[in-house]
């Protein structure tokens, strides 16, 4: 199966599969390693790993595309990856499906914030009138070649109006075509069985470092029935702590000694880069080169 039908494969089957969220390609390359099934990649990470920012909208959609490329083409598994609000109006949210299905995504979401969106999380967000993000959906779905990539579609709207008024955008959002609807900010347990319930299409939580608290763990939301759970910023804050504390052991020590047992061994990062096979691959093609050259001189004489 190719990473796009697994992932709807994932969404289908029994337990639930945790997606923790890549901030680059060797995050991307550990995520896999660990045995992990998928993997999201989002915006709030990106924004911190590339900009050194808060997520508030400031990167483009190129940007995005460059960055998900780039983790797609590290790993076999699939990637889940934040398409922000399709980077502007209908015609953008097309650019926006075509550059990120060729970048490997196996699924693509984007929510109905105005543009520019902030992290979900975060104050101050506004919506759209429902009418133009369904017209997004449509320009998102006739923009897509692979109809195995899905595509959700995601409403902001909880926390300015509510739940009832999220089930019923996402309930538009499914009726318009989208594989997935999202309604972001419902994670309390009797919240996701009323939206698992009333809302047509896979459930996907998000358990975020970016949240107050999370209110489900995931063995409740196994419990609940939800097939799988993104930790989008789970990788970005676990590096950013290690790199911190290891510096501060390094400003205070001026000892490398004193660094050895919070460091990755070499062996264990050239097997994550895959050193090995790169090296297999380079071998071969000189082997293959010599090979020919040595024809060519046993034809010519020369």
């Amino acid at each position: 199966m190719t990473p796009r039908q697994t992932f709807r494969a994932l969404l289908k089957a029994t337990g639930l599969t945790l997606m923790p969220g890549a901030y680059d390609a060797l995050s991307a390359r550990i995520i896999e390693e660990q045995g992990f099934a998928a993997m999201g990649a989002g915006g709030y990470a990106a924004a911190g790993s590339l900009l050194g920012q808060p997520d508030t909208g400031q990167s483009n959609m190129r940007d995005f595309a460059d960055h998900y490329a780039r983790i797609c083409e590290a790993v076999t598994i699939p990637v889940y990856v934040d398409g922000d609000t399709g980077f502007g109006g209908v015609h953008n949210v097309a650019q926006m499906v075509k550059a990120f299905e060729k970048a490997g995504a196996a699924a693509l979401f984007f929510t109905d914030q105005v543009f520019p969106s902030r992290c979900g999380y975060l104050p101050g967000k506004q919506v759209i009138p429902v009418e133009q993000m369904l017209a997004k959906i449509k320009a998102a779905l006739d923009a897509r070649s692979d109809e195995s990539m899905m595509i959700c579609a995601r409403t902001d709207v909880f926390a300015l109006e509510g739940k009832e008024a999220a089930i019923r955008r996402c309930q538009l959002f499914m009726e318009a075509g989208a594989d997935m609807a999202k309604p972001q900010g419902v994670d309390a347990p009797e919240a996701i069985l009323e939206v698992m319930r009333s809302v047509p299409g896979p459930f996907i939580a998000t358990l975020s470092q970016a949240a107050a608290s999370n209110k489900t763990t995931p063995a409740e939301l196994e419990g609940l029935g939800v097939p799988a759970a993104t930790l989008p910023s789970l990788t970005l804050f676990a590096a950013a702590r290690a790199v911190r504390e290891s510096l501060a052991i390094l400003q205070g020590s001026r000892s490398l000694a004193s660094l050895q047992d919070r460091l990755l061994p070499l062996d264990d990062y050239y097997k994550i880069v895959r050193l090995d096979a790169q090296q297999a691959r380079e071998k071969a093609w000189d082997e293959s080169a010599a090979e020919l050259a040595a024809g060519a001189t046993n034809e010519t004489g020369v």
